[in-house]
Parts: structure tokens; C-alpha cells; sequence
């Protein structure tokens, strides 16, 4: 039976992905703030930590998949946190769990990144650069002086993707995929606090894809099935945007 180790498994995408998993006969962890089977904080060191032994006390050491879906939006109090949650939380669990991942039986990462990782000027951020050297403290001071929450979380989607693709040499040395799913909208709790936001409530609304729907948390469990399964057993380094068609319709010639 494989192990599946889910971040952000009480809500959102990691449920659904938590509900398909079990239902297709794996062992879950899942892993969240509250409610889930290791209840950890992982905008701070110690609560990653946490995590990372909760998880290797519940899978005795030996992990087939890790899927990375806890993060922060526009909503929450600070840019600093956006940071912590969905840039250093993903980076230390890749880090804490990589050896258990190497033990398992074709194992397979998944971290979630999005389309928002594309917003023009969020590659060039100084938070990125301090993101992918490892200086959270640098990091969270950047993000929290330009004060801009919606590039602080395009900037750690960007930076967690990057981050994907710099891991494929040294993964692939330890028999380890990894991959970063994109996702446009997704109609979850983090996205209603942003339609319910009165600054970005708008605008979030009117980022519309062309199919004309944001997406289910289920369609974006069955993207992340299958970047686990041995059907993408050659898939390693991708970032694969599920949006229905947003980034294609901002930037057709790039991709």
C-alpha cells in the first residue's frame, strides 16, 4: 500500500486529493494547521519540523509520495507569512523528507505552484533571489517592506516552481520525480476569502479562464494523480499548468 504524505489536507485540493488517495487504497498523511493527522504550523521552523518527524514516525521512515498544497493568498495578515507557508514550507519538507521519499517504491513529489507565478516582474523580485539562496529571514523582511501582497504570493509560487526544476539532477540521482502542477483558479476556501476581500475581491473575480469557470478541487487531485502514478513515469521537472487556458490566453508565445 502506497504512503502519501499531503500538506494542506484539510480543505481545498489536498481533501479532494486525500479522498481520492484513500479511496484508491493508499495510506494518507495528511498534515495542516488543525484537523488532520499532524497538526503543524509551517510558517515556522519548528512547526516544519514538526511535520517532517510526524511524518516519518507515521510512515516508519519510508515515503512513496509527498504532495505540497498548503499555502497562504492575498488574505492573509502579512506578506511575510505568504513567504513562510508557500515557499519555506514546501523547501524544508522537500529537504526533511527526501530521504525517506529515496526508501519508498517509485516515489513521486508534487508540489503546487500557480499561474500566478507568470505575473509579469515576479521572477525579478528580491524576495525570489532570497527565497531560492535559503535566506527566509531576508525573504520574509523583503516581502513585508514592498508590502504587496499579490506579488508576494506570485513571487513564492514562482520561487517554489524554480525551485521544483533546480532539484530534477539531484533527485533523479536518488530515484525521485518531481514535478510542480499550476493551477488558475480553484474554487476553495482561499479562494472565497479572496472574492470576499474588499481590495481584491474584484479583480479576482474578473480573472476569468478561457473555458469560463474556475476549476473544482477535484480536477486538480486528478492532475496530481497522475503526476504520481506510474503513468508519468517519465515526467520529472515539469511545471504543468491546469488552468484552463489562462496562461495560454496571457502569453500564447511563450511557454
Amino acid at each position: 500500500m502506497p504512503t502519501i504524505a499531503i500538506t494542506g489536507a484539510a480543505s481545498g485540493i489536498g481533501a479532494a486529493l486525500g479522498a481520492q488517495l484513500r479511496e484508491a487504497g493508499h495510506a494518507v498523511i495528511g498534515i495542516d494547521r488543525a484537523n488532520s493527522d499532524i497538526n503543524a504550523d509551517l510558517s515556522t521552523r519548528e512547526g516544519r519540523q514538526a511535520a517532517v518527524d510526524g511524518v516519518l514516525a507515521n510512515c516508519d521512515g519510508v515515503l512513496d509520495g509527498l504532495v505540497l498544497c498548503a499555502g497562504l493568498g492575498v488574505t492573509a495578515p502579512n506578506c511575510g507569512l505568504i513567504v513562510a507557508v508557500n515557499y519555506f514550507g514546501v523547501s524544508d519538507l522537500l529537504d526533511g523528507l527526501a530521504g525517506a521519499l529515496a526508501k519508498g517504491t517509485q516515489p513521486s513529489a508534487v508540489v503546487v505552484s500557480s499561474v500566478a507565478s507568470m505575473q509579469p516582474g515576479a521572477s525579478k523580485l528580491p524576495m525570489v533571489a532570497a527565497m531560492l539562496s535559503g535566506d527566509e529571514a531576508g525573504a520574509i523582511g523583503n516581502a513585508n517592506d514592498m508590502a504587496n501582497p499579490s506579488m508576494a504570493y506570485a513571487g513564492s509560487k514562482y520561487a517554489v516552481a524554480s525551485l521544483v526544476r533546480r532539484k530534477v539532477t539531484e533527485w533523479a540521482k536518488l530515484g525521485i520525480r518531481i514535478n510542480a502542477v499550476a493551477p488558475g483558479v480553484v474554487e476553495t476556501p482561499l479562494y472565497q476569502a479572496s472574492i470576499d476581500d474588499p481590495k481584491y475581491g474584484e479583480a479576482t473575480k474578473n480573472f476569468v479562464a478561457p473555458l469560463g469557470r474556475g476549476s473544482q478541487p477535484a480536477e486538480l487531485a486528478n492532475v496530481i494523480r497522475f503526476l504520481l502514478s506510474e503513468q508519468a513515469s517519465f515526467v520529472h521537472g515539469a511545471v504543468l499548468f491546469a488552468d484552463g487556458g489562462m496562461d495560454a490566453m496571457v502569453r500564447p508565445d511563450r511557454f
